[in-house]
């Protein structure tokens, strides 16, 4: 079942919004109605996480050992043309 709290809860009922993220659920937190933040474990953090800087490094390496070099404009300005229509 999603867990949506008001962050004033943070505060006010931190043990039952521990309980909950240390129980593998995440706890959304709205502000003034408007969804603010995601409260998570850190083994969730990390089971989300996972591999992500591992790619990274990859791709950095496998960029630093390629002779293709792309200009900003060659990388980006596809993009900023189809989002501009």
């Amino acid at each position: 079942m999603i867990q949506i709290k008001p962050v004033s809860d943070l505060r006010n009922k931190f043990p039952e919004i521990e309980k909950i993220v240390n129980d593998g659920e995440p706890v959304y937190l709205t502000k003034n109605g408007y969804g603010s933040m995601v409260v998570l474990s850190l083994e969730a953090y990390s089971k989300l996480t996972d591999g992500v800087e591992t790619a990274l490094d990859e791709a950095d390496f496998a960029a630093h050992n390629d002779s293709l070099r792309l200009t900003h404009d060659e990388v980006f300005g596809g993009l900023r043309r189809k989002m501009n229509g």
